[in-house]
């Protein structure tokens, strides 16, 4: 009897040991914009960390969705976020006519990104980054995680004080049981008066991104017409300014990014669309829908010339994923509303003053469907990220980025954007570090001590235009300002607003 138990017992123990676990201190899910900046983050916070991406680039939407011109927060350099732009410029420079002006839109041709940010996390101290790794599974342990991922076949486990979702959709957080809301909030649930009266389950269009290079005026590079191909789809195009949308699209290299609205290569989602269960499905027609727009801007405008440009390396030539704006919104500790952002000092929850990242994108509304409620924004303050928002109400040491992060729909449609979304990462990835180091919980976090970190490693907390990082008061004034002792002030500038310290002028308190 002894001996038939002791076979299986070695067998198992013999399966045990071969089974690879990892042990780290955190464990970022996710290469994007906001993952990268994380991980960067708590490395450079000297706690060990692993990054894990299930794709074959770094840089999220940006380069494997090819959104890759970038308009926010140009004037706000913050920490990681400054350093990415400072890279694609510098990489950029020597090309004749490339626009290096600190405050430019930055342009950058997507694998030249995704270059950039491998060859950047390649070089720093405590980091390790696994592309072509996805994750099957995540448990609770004790204050940690348990997760598996696949590494070249084979399942691994690791095992990590602090896990950050940075999935572009939160699968991660969704799977571990995390509460989720979509769609529109109504005014009743945000006391925000842009609201609708009622809440609505409709979410943004999501859009495949297409990056066309010119071969020049005598090529013809039409592609097979896509299946399902329907010129009336797209006849709008008709009366469009091409030459102009293309010039908007220009990035370097005589290329250019589509991004088109209405009758373009947006596509109508919702949430059971995105969802793993329906996702490559819904993919698949997103992407024969943007092969279409492709198909008539070569067919029936004449810009055979323009052909997709072949640096994905995909059958279609088509960015590994689209461009997503919206999805589910998990419940967080605070949930960020547009008064947060209209009048910070005059909201009674003041959550300003535990900001962990600064934004300016210009929401934009992006539906197909025509009944979907209208909103209409008012001129766009820059604005602070509350600490709150990324902190799960009911799961400790699991953070979440992207477009799970606790805000409103309407709040959403900013902070979704790539560049904002690099100065949410570097927050997150101080407060995991915090964690991680200190052997604590999401629900015992010094926020001052969050922040001064953070500013060590140049983020801001206020989005000050008017004081430089270079201005030896810059650390003090956003320290100070973070306390709501000093404050700043609106300055309209075109539809958006700007926020200014103004240091000569008189002080209030």
């Amino acid at each position: 009897m002894i001996k038939r138990l002791l076979v299986p017992l070695l067998l198992f123990a013999f399966c045990y040991a071969n089974a690879e676990t990892i042990k780290t201190d955190v464990l970022v899910i996710g290469g994007g914009a906001s993952g990268v900046s994380a991980a960067v983050q708590c490395a450079r916070s000297k706690v060990k960390t692993l990054l894990v991406e299930q794709g074959p680039w770094l840089g999220g939407s940006m380069t494997m969705g090819g959104m890759c011109i970038l308009d926010a927060n140009r004037n706000l350099p913050s920490g990681i976020w400054g350093e990415f732009r400072r890279k694609i410029t510098d990489y950029y420079r020597p090309r004749l006519g490339y626009d290096t002006s600190h405050n430019s839109i930055l342009r950058f041709e997507p694998y030249t990104g995704a270059e950039i940010l491998k060859k950047w996390t390649d070089t720093v101290k405590n980091l390790t980054v696994k592309l072509k790794t996805p994750w099957t599974s995540i448990k609770k342990d004790g204050t940690g995680w348990d997760v598996t991922i696949t590494v070249n076949g084979e399942t691994v486990t690791v095992v990590a004080k602090v896990v950050i979702d940075a999935t572009e959709t939160g699968d991660v957080a969704a799977k571990a049981g995390a509460k989720f809301i979509s769609g529109f909030d109504s005014k009743g649930d945000t006391g925000e008066s842009q609201a609708p009266e009622k809440v609505s389950s409709e979410i943004e269009d999501i859009t495949w991104v297409a990056i066309l290079k010119d071969f020049g005026r005598k090529a013809d590079k039409t592609i097979a017409k896509p299946e399902g191909y329907d010129p009336a789809l797209y006849a709008c195009l008709k009366g469009k300014d091409l030459k102009k949308m293309l010039k908007d699209g220009n990035i370097p290299n005589d290329k250019y990014m589509i991004k088109w609205a209405e009758c373009g290569n947006q596509y109508r989602a919702t949430p059971e669309q995105l969802s793993t269960e329906h996702r490559t499905e819904f993919y698949k027609k997103a992407r024969l829908h943007t092969l279409g727009m492709v198909y008539y801007l070569q067919t029936e405008l004449g810009y055979k010339n323009l052909g997709l440009d072949d640096q994905f390396g995909t059958p279609d030539n088509l960015p590994y994923i689209p461009y997503i704006r919206e999805d589910g919104r998990a419940k967080g500790v605070v949930q960020m509303v547009l008064d947060n952002i209209y009048a910070p000092y005059d909201h009674e929850s003041k959550l300003y003053r535990t900001s962990i990242a600064i934004g300016d994108a210009t929401p934009g509304q992006h539906y197909s469907d025509p009944n979907a409620p209208k909103v209409t924004y008012l001129p766009f303050p820059a604005y602070s990220i509350p600490m709150g928002a990324v902190v799960l109400r009911d799961l400790d040491n699991l953070l979440v980025t992207e477009k799970a992060i606790s805000v409103s729909h309407l709040v959403n449609a900013s902070t979704m954007y790539p560049s904002v979304q690099m100065t949410l990462g570097q927050g997150v990835g101080t407060i995991a570090a915090y964690c991680a180091f200190f052997k604590s919980t999401t629900k015992h976090l010094n926020v001052r001590v969050i922040q001064g970190e953070l500013l060590d490693y140049k983020g801001y907390l206020l989005p000050f235009t008017d004081i430089p990082q270079k201005d030896p008061h810059w650390r003090a004034i956003q320290q100070v300002s973070a306390t709501g002792l000093l404050k700043g002030i609106q300055k309209p500038n075109s539809n958006s607003i700007e926020i200014r310290f103004e240091p000569n002028d008189d002080v209030n308190t």
